[in-house]
C-alpha cells in the first residue's frame, strides 16, 4: 500500500464515525465494542491518532457499571444488552497498541480503570478448565473468543506495568485459556478459519505447535489468489480474516508467505480505500454487499506488521511474555 492508500482508507473509517467517536461497521450500522477497537486501532496506525482517541472516549463513556459493553449499539442505543466477553476484554490489546504507538503514559493511565473494570468482568466468565464462556447466558467455550481473551490479557498485565500496577493472576488467566486450547473437545466446533488461527495471533504456541496447527488446514481455508476463507463449507473468502491470518503468520516470521496473501486479498478494495467484507469465488461476486470499518482497519494493522511503519507493529508478533 502507498502512503496515499493508506490516508484514503483511513479517511474512509474516520467518515463512517458518529459524533461521540463511536465506530459502527459502516456509516448508519451497528456498532460491537470489539470492532469499533480493532477500527480504532487502523486509524491510529495511519496517523489518525485523534480519531482514534475520540472512539476510547466512546468507550470509556460507554462502559457499564460491572466493566463490560453492551453486544450492540445502533447510533447510541443498546439493541443487545448481553455481556460478550471477548467484546469486552478487547480494549486492553486497543489501549497496549495505543501504547506501543504513542509512548503516551498520561493516556494509559486515563484509561486504567477501563481495562481493569473490563478485564474483571471478562475474567468472571473463565470456567474451571480455563477456556472462557461466550456469554454468562451461553456458557459454551468458543475457541477464538478464548484465544482473543488470552491475548487481551497478556496485553492488559503489560499496560499494568506501565501504571506499576501489577496483575499475576491475569497472566495466570491467560496461561490458563492457552491449557485449555490444547484441549478442542471442551470447544463448541465450529466451521470458521478464525478457530485454526486464533490461538497464533500473539504468539500464544510455540512455534512446532504452530507449524503443525498451520499444515494441518492450510489447503482447507487459503484459497491462492484470492485470501482466506471465512468457514469451509462456503466459497467465500473474506478481508478481516484474510488479513488477521497475515498477522497470525507474521507472529511466526512466515514473511513470504504473509506478503503474498496480503497481496491476494487486495482485490476488495474499492476505488474510495474501503474494502469489501468478502467474495463469493464461485458466482463472483462480493458478498455481504457491504464494505466494514474492521475491514479496512485490519487491512491497515496487517500492512503496518508487514512494513513496520510504526511502533504498534509487533503487537501481534512473537514475544515474551507471550506464549506458555
Amino acid at each position: 500500500m502507498t502512503p496515499e492508500q493508506i490516508a484514503q482508507t483511513a479517511d474512509w473509517i474516520a467518515a463512517q464515525a458518529e459524533p461521540s467517536g463511536a465506530i459502527p461497521w459502516f456509516a448508519g450500522g451497528h456498532l460491537d465494542p470489539w470492532d469499533h477497537v480493532q477500527a480504532a486501532m487502523g486509524l491510529l496506525v495511519a496517523g489518525r491518532r485523534d480519531e482514534a482517541e475520540r472512539a476510547y472516549a466512546w468507550s470509556r463513556a460507554a462502559q457499564r457499571p460491572d466493566g463490560s459493553w453492551a453486544a450492540r449499539y445502533e447510533q447510541g442505543v443498546v439493541t443487545d444488552d448481553r455481556l460478550d466477553a471477548n467484546f469486552t476484554a478487547y480494549i486492553a490489546v486497543g489501549l497496549w497498541h495505543h501504547w506501543l504507538v504513542t509512548g503516551d503514559a498520561a493516556f494509559v493511565g486515563e484509561n486504567w480503570p477501563v481495562v481493569e473494570a473490563a478485564v474483571e468482568a471478562a475474567r468472571a466468565t473463565q470456567r474451571a478448565d480455563g477456556a472462557f464462556a461466550w456469554r454468562p447466558d451461553e456458557p459454551i467455550a468458543l475457541v477464538t473468543g478464548t484465544a482473543s481473551i488470552a491475548f487481551s490479557l497478556r496485553c492488559a498485565a503489560r499496560l499494568g506495568g506501565v501504571v506499576g500496577a501489577d496483575r499475576p493472576a491475569w497472566a495466570e488467566a491467560a496461561d490458563a485459556a492457552v491449557q485449555a486450547l490444547r484441549r478442542p473437545e471442551i470447544f463448541e466446533a465450529k466451521p470458521h478459519s478464525m478457530d485454526w488461527y486464533y490461538p497464533l495471533l500473539g504468539g500464544q504456541l510455540p512455534a512446532d505447535e504452530a507449524e503443525r496447527r498451520l499444515a494441518e488446514q492450510w489447503d482447507t481455508f487459503v484459497v491462492p489468489g484470492l485470501g482466506v476463507r471465512c468457514v469451509t463449507p462456503n466459497p467465500w473468502v473474506t478481508g478481516a480474516e484474510t488479513c488477521e491470518f497475515v498477522l497470525a503468520l507474521d507472529a511466526y516470521g512466515r514473511r513470504d508467505d504473509a506478503l503474498r496473501i496480503f497481496a491476494d486479498m487486495q482485490h476488495l478494495r474499492d476505488a474510495d480505500g474501503s474494502y469489501w467484507t468478502g467474495f463469493e469465488f464461485e458466482t463472483k461476486e462480493r458478498w455481504p454487499v457491504e464494505r466494514t470499518t474492521w475491514t479496512a482497519a485490519t487491512v491497515l494493522l496487517a500492512h503496518d506488521a508487514l512494513h513496520g511503519l510504526t511502533g504498534g507493529s509487533g503487537l501481534f508478533r512473537l514475544s515474551p511474555p507471550f506464549g506458555p
